[in-house]
């Protein structure tokens, strides 16, 4: 008796996961990406004009009392609202960085030596802003590569990695993992230009 329910539970169990997962593959690409980020505790903020980037950068920077900003690629310092601003990290200052892709499977960010130089993802401050756009939003990891494969044809950047989680203290991972963390307190600029 206890097989033939153990049977139909699975079976509606199973049911009942697949209903739960349709909405999601029902998102566009740049929804189920933001799904995905928010869920692991991101904070998103989507700009339609580069004023936005500018306005949202000041108030995050407001809103944190963050006085000084490391910026990881001279391009992004012209969205830099005026406060000091640092070319190499320091462990108080928040990181503000491009980054390669976003990856919309587990809303993780794709990033590379040409925005962390050989820094490790672990070894840098806790505080990152990444400045991205929708045309970089790719559907997994595999297309993420390839498409950084094509970008740079010869000149592929070492050091790919991804930060995967926006929970600084996460209550599940075990004594192994918690010191082999990628975690960051992440706010990610959307800009849309598709």
């Amino acid at each position: 008796m206890n097989f033939f329910k153990k049977l139909f539970k699975t079976k509606e169990s199973s049911s009942e996961d697949n209903i739960s997962e349709e909405p999601k593959e029902k998102l566009s690409l740049d929804d189920f990406f933001v799904h995905n980020f928010i869920e692991k505790g991101g904070k998103f903020i989507y700009c339609t004009h580069l004023n936005e980037v500018r306005e949202n950068l000041k108030n995050i920077l407001e809103e944190n009392n963050w006085e000084t900003i490391t910026c990881m690629n001279h391009h992004l310092a012209q969205y830099i609202p005026s406060l000091e601003i640092q070319y190499d990290y320091r462990e108080d200052s928040p990181i503000f960085t491009a980054c390669e892709q976003l990856i919309a499977h587990d809303g993780s960010i794709l990033l590379s030596s040409n925005q962390l130089k050989d820094n490790k993802i672990d070894k840098l401050p806790k505080n990152f802003i990444i400045y991205a756009t929708t045309s970089q939003i790719v559907q997994n990891s595999g297309e993420s590569l390839t498409s950084i494969k094509n970008k740079y044809k010869n000149n592929i950047p070492s050091n790919i990695s991804a930060i995967k989680s926006y929970k600084l203290h996460d209550d599940t991972e075990d004594d192994l993992t918690r010191n082999n963390n990628n975690a960051k307190n992440l706010y990610l600029l959307l800009f849309e230009d598709l």
